[in-house]
Order: structure tokens, then C-alpha cells, then sequence
């Protein structure tokens, strides 16, 4: 949950901050997806952590940093301090994400499915409560989206205290890590995971940077909290269901097709439909990326040793959220250009292709389990 509550912070005040900052949209569109950019440029620095530290000490740095830097965000405030805090934010969080995978195959390598799918269920749960809260609480710290980017740092602090002080002697489980570090971008495999991915987080982060300026220059302000509030909430159904499948169905090439019948159509209902149309798209893309995340991240442990899972967890996320941060970019982009607000949400369906090809052909015999 600590990978996404301050990163989600942001959405709900968005608005505000926008206005605050007088940001343009490609400045809104940077603001939510330097996080994602730094989650590709620093991940080599996580694996680089792993192997010296192992991945329950990296996890305990990486906490920290989120903490303090995303504490830090409404510091002035000013475009500065928020673009500066949230780029060590997003490092910090980067140092996090290879050593989720890692820490699945040490402490649950017969179960990698379901640990990673509990895994993924934190993180979209994550992303759920600041969504839903974030609206109840501004009232009570005078609308200051300031304070409410600090708050968000509380629980990370106290989980990083938690992996320090009570978890200690689960990191050393399984065999010895390997003190390489470097992903191997010689392999094909480490760039199609990495499309992957990169296609089903713009799914996500490419929704959350535009549906909140999108309604409101279309004259529906009021459906934006419910849209973002739909796409973040839809995502914990998603999630809690792949806990009873993800076992059987991590590592199934096939599974990825169904991502694109369910997401392109879903995004013709978010810029053509009526109201109730256009939520639920958004809810349907939010419960296929919920679901689509939790197969992609199952599969480092599976199609690797698990000395080499830091590694190739690295490669896969450089790639991964390089390409979400152009393509969400890109959206922004668009929209300034041809000042059309529907533009902005072009690279979901591209990110809709992208995983139905790079995953759906996977080479099945490639898979350690799940086939």
C-alpha cells in the first residue's frame, strides 16, 4: 500500500495544484508521471541495493525516501520544491519495486501466483484509499492540498519501521543472491516484459493524470471525483478476485488478449458515452489493469532464477515505466496541440495493444510454472 498512497495523493488536489502552480497540461501530465519516469531510471539503483543489501533493507531505504520526499512535496510551495520532492519521491519508490518480486520468490517460491497477487492487491488498495479519503479529509486541514501530501506519509514511515524491527530474520531466506546487478538487455525477454508492463501501467497512470481536467473542460467538474474515485475503487475488486485465480492463471500467454476486448471498448465509453457510460469504462479499465498488473508482476520469479529475479524485475521496470511516462506524456501532448481533450487518452488504447501483443505472445515453454 506505502508504493502507491503518496503517489495517489495527487489526483484529488490536482485541480487545485493546477490552479495554485498555474501548470499547463503538459505540466499537470509530468507532475503524475515523473513518479512512473523515476520508477524506470532508478530501478537499476534498486538492484543495485538488492544485491548489496538485500531486497528487506532496500525495501527499508526505499520507505524512507518516500516518506520524507513526498512529506516535502507542498513544502513553499512551490513548482521547485513539488517537481524536485516528487522526483526523490519517485526514486524512492523505485528502490521498492525489484525487491516486491525478489521478496515474493525468497519467502513464497511454490506460491509465487498468490503471494504476488496479495502483493499487487496492497499496492491497488494503495492507490483505492487516497482516492476515496482524500475528498473527506481536505475539509478538516483547510483544503490544503500541503498537508494533505504530508499525511500520506505517515504509514510509510511506520511500515519502513515495522520491515526494520519485527520482519528481520525473513530476508534471508532461499538461495544466495547474486551480487550482480545489471539487467541483461541482451535478452528479448527483459524488453517484452518490459512493453508489458509499460502498456498496462499507462492503462492506469495515463486515466489518472487527465479524467480530472478532462471533466471539467468539458463542463462535467462534478463526475471527475467519481471517475477518479471509480477507477482507483475498481481496482481493489479486480485484485481481491485474482487471489483466488492468480495461481492457475499467472503465466497463461492467452490471458493478455482479454486486456484489449475489455479496455478498447471501455475507452470508446469514457470519451463517447453518456455519464454513467463514461464511469462505467473507467471502472472496467480500472479492474483490467488491476488484474493484468498481478499477471505481469508474477512473472520475474517464474521465467528466472531467483538470484537473477532483481535483475531481470530492473530491466523490466527501466522499460516499463520509461514507456508509460512517453506515452502519458504523449497524451498531454496531444491534448495541447490539437486542444481536443479526448486526444489525451489515445495512448490507453495504444497501451491496450501493447500488452495484448507482448504478453499474449509469450512463448509458453519459457514459463518455470502456470502453463
Amino acid at each position: 500500500m506505502d508504493l502507491r498512497f503518496t503517489l495517489l495523493a495527487v489526483p484529488p488536489v490536482l485541480t487545485q495544484i493546477h490552479h495554485d502552480l498555474a501548470l499547463d497540461e503538459k505540466a499537470v501530465g509530468a507532475l503524475t508521471s515523473v513518479p512512473v519516469l523515476l520508477l524506470s531510471v532508478a530501478a537499476i539503483g534498486g538492484s543495485i541495493l538488492i544485491a548489496r543489501l538485500g531486497a528487506r533493507r532496500a525495501t527499508i531505504v526505499g520507505l524512507a525516501i518516500i516518506a520524507v520526499a513526498g512529506a516535502l512535496r507542498g513544502a513553499g510551495p512551490n513548482v521547485a520544491m513539488l517537481f524536485a520532492m516528487t522526483f526523490i519521491m519517485g526514486a524512492g519508490v523505485a528502490v521498492c519495486q525489484p525487491a516486491a518480486p525478489t521478496l515474493v520468490g525468497e519467502w513464497f517460491p511454490a506460491r509465487i501466483g498468490l503471494a504476488t497477487a496479495v502483493y499487487v492487491n496492497g499496492i491497488l488498495v494503495g492507490e483505492a484509499i487516497p482516492a476515496d479519503l482524500v475528498p473527506v479529509i481536505l475539509p478538516h486541514i483547510g483544503n490544503s492540498w500541503e498537508i494533505n501530501l504530508a499525511l500520506w506519509s505517515i504509514p510509510v514511515i511506520l511500515t519502513a519501521g515495522v520491515f526494520g524491527l519485527w520482519i528481520s530474520d525473513l530476508g534471508t531466506r532461499g538461495e544466495p543472491r547474486s551480487v550482480a546487478w545489471w539487467p541483461d538487455w541482451h535478452k528479448f525477454l527483459t524488453w517484452r516484459l518490459g512493453i508489458l508492463q509499460a502498456g498496462i501501467s499507462v492503462l492506469y497512470f495515463g486515466l489518472n493524470a487527465y479524467i480530472p481536467d478532462y471533466f471539467h473542460t468539458l463542463h462535467r467538474a462534478w463526475l471527475a471525483p467519481i471517475a477518479i474515485g471509480a477507477l482507483n475503487t475498481a481496482q481493489v475488486p479486480g485484485s481481491v478476485a485474482t487471489l483466488f485465480f492468480a495461481q492457475k492463471l499467472a503465466g497463461k500467454p492467452r490471458f493478455f488478449f482479454f486486456i484489449l476486448l475489455v479496455a478498447l471498448p471501455a475507452v470508446a465509453m469514457l470519451i463517447a458515452g453518456s455519464d454513467v457510460l463514461a464511469v462505467l469504462g473507467v471502472t472496467l479499465l480500472g479492474i483490467s489493469s488491476a488484474v493484468g498488473l498481478t499477471m505481469i508482476v508474477a512473472l520475474p520469479p517464474m521465467l528466472t532464477h531467483q538470484g537473477d529475479v532483481h535483475r531481470l524485475s530492473a530491466g523490466m521496470f527501466t522499460i516499463a515505466y520509461l514507456g508509460s511516462f512517453l506515452l502519458t506524456l504523449l497524451g498531454g501532448a496531444l491534448w495541447d496541440a490539437t486542444h481536443v481533450p479526448q486526444t489525451a487518452f489515445i495512448p490507453v488504447g495504444i497501451g491496450a495493444v501493447l500488452v495484448a501483443f507482448a504478453g499474449g505472445t509469450l512463448p509458453r515453454d519459457q514459463f518455470a510454472q502456470g502453463s
